[in-house]
């Protein structure tokens, strides 16, 4: 473990969506191949995906559903953001998703400063997305939020700061969120080097070991 990753365990009380639901009401969801429940759903479709993570949440008396981190997935097979003919495959998820309705309000996981925001628009990106820029003793890193609301970067700027558990945004729904079941992908980067509202949070197996340790696990900060 990091000297980060160490300072990350002693941190409580973290949450970066809607503060009044606790940690008993989170369930975890498994996208990956051997979810057989993914055989028989249209995972191309943003409404079908919807509903079944709706109904997902509803049998596990939940209201949140999430996970993720260093999963493979199949989601992305739909989209030449990450699977085209000129570059390998992209389908290792590297930041942790909460599946919940639109309109949920985003927290900032810690004090920070908004790095950078952009609405990144291609079928199956983030949508619009905000990255905050934190320091916890000598160490500067940085958190992603990704699939919000338009709305939430309307009158954003560079420099803005948010407290810890502050609202940030709400999340987007299917229209402006790249075309997903309503979520937060919530993602941590130690080095952003030059990125810009924007960071890969799907990698192929051959860069994987660098973004795990790049991208450390959310559940770190969060400790559902």
């Amino acid at each position: 473990m990091t000297p980060l990753e160490t300072l990350f365990l002693d941190l409580k009380d973290i949450k970066v969506i809607d503060s009044a639901i606790p940690y008993s009401k989170y369930t975890p969801l498994d996208l990956s191949p051997s979810n057989p429940d993914l055989n028989q759903l249209n995972i191309s479709s943003a409404t079908d995906f919807e509903n079944y993570i709706e109904q997902f949440i509803l049998k596990n008396k939940a209201s949140v559903a999430y996970g993720g981190y260093n999963e493979v997935r199949n989601l992305y097979k739909r989209s030449t953001v990450f699977n085209d003919s000129n570059t390998e495959e992209r389908n290792i998820h590297i930041g942790l998703d909460l599946w919940i309705k639109a309109g949920t309000p985003v927290l900032a996981a810690l004090d920070g400063k908004v790095h950078s925001f952009q609405y990144n628009n291609n079928l199956g990106d983030y949508g619009p997305t905000i990255i905050l820029e934190h320091q916890l003793g000598h160490h500067v890193f940085y958190t992603l939020y990704g699939h919000l609301s338009l709305e939430s970067i309307n009158s954003l700027k560079v420099g803005d700061f948010f407290a810890k558990g502050q609202q940030l945004a709400k999340l987007g729904d299917i229209i402006v969120n790249g075309d997903y079941a309503p979520h937060l992908h919530f993602q941590i980067i130690k080095n952003i080097e030059e990125n810009f509202g924007d960071y890969p949070g799907v990698c192929n197996k051959n860069k994987l070991a660098h973004y795990l340790e790049n991208c450390p696990d959310p559940n770190l900060l969060l400790k559902i």
